[in-house]
């Protein structure tokens, strides 16, 4: 459960009156990466109803930044929307696998890039009303340049982006990615508190 305790304006006293307690469940399909159940719930009013939403392992996504400013970004081809995205390297997290060791993963497939220092920049879930994804997030530097090791399947072009310019994209509605989003937006929030290197930049 979310912990908004540290929210005066938010009262949780209540929230125990919202639960949806789980009679059974049932699977309705199973791929290589996403796993759908229905479930059928005890609603608050006395009521049955039935929940479909996406079992997910969990995923990550990483701020590769490099010591001019310029950030490690991909752009890819979404199928659902038929539109390539500019976005940051992330992917899924193997069964039983450390998140951080699944972000080192990540950026070396998807960029090339090995990094010496990480900063764990924080979570969030992505689709709160249809999955169980959490995205973990991470900052990397001290970045040595390696060899793109894609999947057979994957096709990305590599991109570089200034980091204060991306989230000053994300501000202005120019990267719809929900995943690139929140990304930018904790990483940037992490970088300006710890501050690992200054970026040669005016804040956005």
């Amino acid at each position: 459960m979310e912990d908004t305790k540290m929210w005066t304006w938010d009262d949780d006293r209540r929230d125990h009156e919202l639960e949806e307690k789980v009679l059974r469940q049932e699977e309705i399909y199973k791929g290589k990466l996403l796993h759908v159940v229905k479930e059928t719930a005890h609603m608050p009013n006395g009521t049955e109803s039935t929940r479909e939403w996406i079992v997910h392992p969990g995923a990550c996504a990483i701020i590769a930044v490099h010591p001019d400013g310029l950030i490690e970004m991909v752009r890819q081809y979404r199928i659902p929307l038929r539109q390539t995205f500019l976005e940051v390297p992330a992917g899924k997290i193997d069964a039983g696998e450390d998140p951080q060791v699944t972000a080192k993963r990540e950026l070396k497939e998807e960029t090339g890039y090995t990094a010496a220092s990480w900063g764990y920049c924080g979570s969030f879930h992505p689709g709160i009303g249809y999955s169980d994804e959490v995205i973990h997030v991470y900052c990397a530097w001290e970045l040595t340049r390696n060899q793109q090791s894609l999947d057979g399947d994957e096709f990305l072009l590599h991109a570089k982006a200034p980091f204060h310019e991306a989230v000053q994209a994300v501000r202005k509605g120019h990267l719809t990615d929900a995943k690139t989003m929140s990304t930018l937006t904790l990483a940037w929030q992490w970088w300006q508190k710890n501050e690992p290197f200054t970026l040669p930049h005016i804040d956005p």
